[in-house]
């Protein structure tokens, strides 16, 4: 089946296939995407774009993978600032002093789910298979930052308090914040029980009509994207800065790695982003 988007950028070279956001596009600031499953060497569950080194593909493959994306998106792949990510809320600052950790130096990033920098030249990445990516572009104090938030990370509101990073660290006017929100398990897919319920119960008592909905068999649908872009908006984005996905990696199995769709069996999804 063709991946169509009507939010996102398509962007394809031979079989590679990856994923921008025009708003971000539209400023001229970045080189950023989102990876699809497309354009790898990788074979079997990780055919064919995986970049996940802890999934137990081969190495090389997963090397010659950064090398055909960060080639198409002109980022040097031995400058990625990778962390180990772990479902929290944890921000870390990047700077060039940080450059290759993760991909060819050891890395001391740990526990750390957001990564943001203001210096140019240093690409960020952050791994996905349904959680949601988030991106943050600042075109004018230029900042650059990336959050990985699963349903965890959504109740621990880790977009609001990398907006608030942004503004303490590096003056940041809220105005000029641009946000992406990428390609995740939509509200279509994203069944849980009682107790994820009862956390966003706790994390949006006045927003939890919009985003929990009860189902027959006693299970519940949530609409993470929404929570992330709510939590935004009240962080005080403007919601015509935040863009929203319409792609859900669950019912695209055929171009994305779903944790749930694959069950459990695939590689990894990647966004990167770098200040120009």
């Amino acid at each position: 089946m063709q991946l169509h988007s009507n939010t996102l950028q398509i962007h394809s070279k031979e079989k590679l296939k990856w994923l921008t956001f025009p708003h971000f596009d539209a400023t001229g600031k970045t080189k950023h995407c989102f990876t699809t499953k497309h354009g790898g060497v990788s074979h079997g569950i990780y055919q064919s774009l995986n970049l996940g080194f802890s999934r137990g593909d081969e190495e090389e493959n997963v090397r010659e993978n950064y090398q055909i994306i960060c080639k198409a998106i002109e980022v040097d792949e031995n400058d990625l600032v990778f962390s180990q990510q772990v479902h929290k809320d944890q921000i870390y600052h990047v700077t060039s002093q940080d450059m290759g950790k993760g991909y060819r130096l050891d890395s001391d990033i740990k526990e750390i789910d957001g990564l943001i920098t203001n210096e140019k030249g240093i690409p960020l990445i952050t791994f996905y298979a349904d959680c949601v990516p988030l991106f943050f572009l600042d075109q004018v104090k230029e900042v650059v930052a990336l959050a990985h938030a699963g349903w965890r990370g959504t109740v621990q509101k880790i977009g609001a308090k990398m907006v608030t990073v942004m503004q303490e660290s590096y003056g940041s006017d809220m105005k000029d914040i641009l946000i992406g929100i990428g390609p995740s398990i939509g509200s279509c897919c994203f069944e849980v029980g009682e107790e994820v319920v009862n956390e966003f119960k706790k994390a949006f008592p006045d927003e939890e009509k919009y985003l929990i909905m009860p189902r027959q068999n006693g299970k519940y649908m949530i609409d993470l994207w929404s929570a992330n872009k709510l939590t935004l908006i009240k962080e005080g984005i403007l919601e015509d800065n935040i863009l929203i996905t319409d792609l859900c990696t669950k019912c695209h199995l055929d171009h994305f790695y779903s944790h749930r769709g694959h069950h459990g069996m695939r590689g990894s999804l990647a966004a990167i982003i770098q200040l120009k």
